[in-house]
């Protein structure tokens, strides 16, 4: 579904991803790990579109997708959350989650001053999907709060349904648990569950190894920017050179 090929980026003479061949199991939760500034996040960003690659490529259904931008690629239908919540505080729940549908609307300029059929028509099911993706994340009774009065395990949430009111095939979670507590982990964890089952293909950055083992259906390690190892969680807790990565030192890249 997607896979990255020799994927590599370079800031200067930094090196922060390098040769990184990885591929997505459809429909399930996959896991990329690695001690702090092993280049998670910039593989993520490079995947999403934020950032293009030095060299090699992003394959998304057999498509070579390594120069689109961010906005391109998150129409076909990947989605990504970011470690910290991107998220306009001084607006209500619904308000920062309706304008994720925008997405797969057609209305333009014109429809918009002239307030047309299809203009409604769109802002209806925008309306619609924002509510299901809320009653989904567990946040139905959330939606006329602001966001900035609310908790952070519910703004993860808010996150989580923004990014699923895309309509998107992918999501990749930066961090999805960061700033929480064991039990909102826990929670969060079978909202993830609940997506994968729902047959959405789920890549998550984590730091919480004992969730992510439990988790996670195949997990990536990064340590200096490169792949050290890839395979089931009792494969990566036995691999040698993953407890060495973790207890021999930190990252630098």
């Amino acid at each position: 579904m997607l896979e990255t090929r020799k994927l590599t980026k370079q800031f200067g003479g930094l090196v922060a991803v390098k040769d990184v061949d990885f591929s997505l199991e459809h429909g399930k939760i996959n896991a990329i790990i690695g001690p702090n500034g092993a280049g998670k996040s910039t593989f993520f960003n490079v995947v999403s579109g934020l950032y293009r690659p030095t060299s090699g490529q992003v394959i998304y259904k057999g498509k070579d997708i390594s120069k689109l931008p961010a906005n391109k690629v998150a129409e076909l239908g990947i989605a990504r959350t970011f470690q910290t919540t991107h998220l306009f505080e001084m607006a209500t729940v619904f308000d920062n989650v309706v304008v994720g549908h925008r997405l797969r609307t057609q209305s333009n300029l014109l429809d918009s001053i002239f307030r047309t059929k299809r203009l409604k028509q769109e802002e209806e099911k925008c309306k619609e999907k924002a509510l299901e993706v809320l009653k989904f994340v567990g946040l139905s009774k959330s939606v006329d709060r602001m966001v900035t009065n609310i908790s952070q395990e519910e703004k993860k949430r808010v996150a989580f349904a923004l990014a699923l009111a895309t309509d998107p095939e992918i999501v990749f979670l930066d961090e999805p648990t960061a700033g929480i507590n064991p039990d909102e982990t826990a929670e969060l964890s079978q909202l993830m569950e609940k997506m994968a089952q729902q047959g959405i293909t789920i890549c998550l950055i984590e730091h919480k190894m004992q969730m992510i083992m439990k988790l996670a259906e195949k997990i990536m390690v990064l340590n200096y920017g490169e792949k050290i190892a890839e395979g089931t969680p009792d494969e990566i807790n036995h691999n040698e050179e993953v407890i060495k990565a973790y207890l021999g030192g930190s990252a630098s890249a």
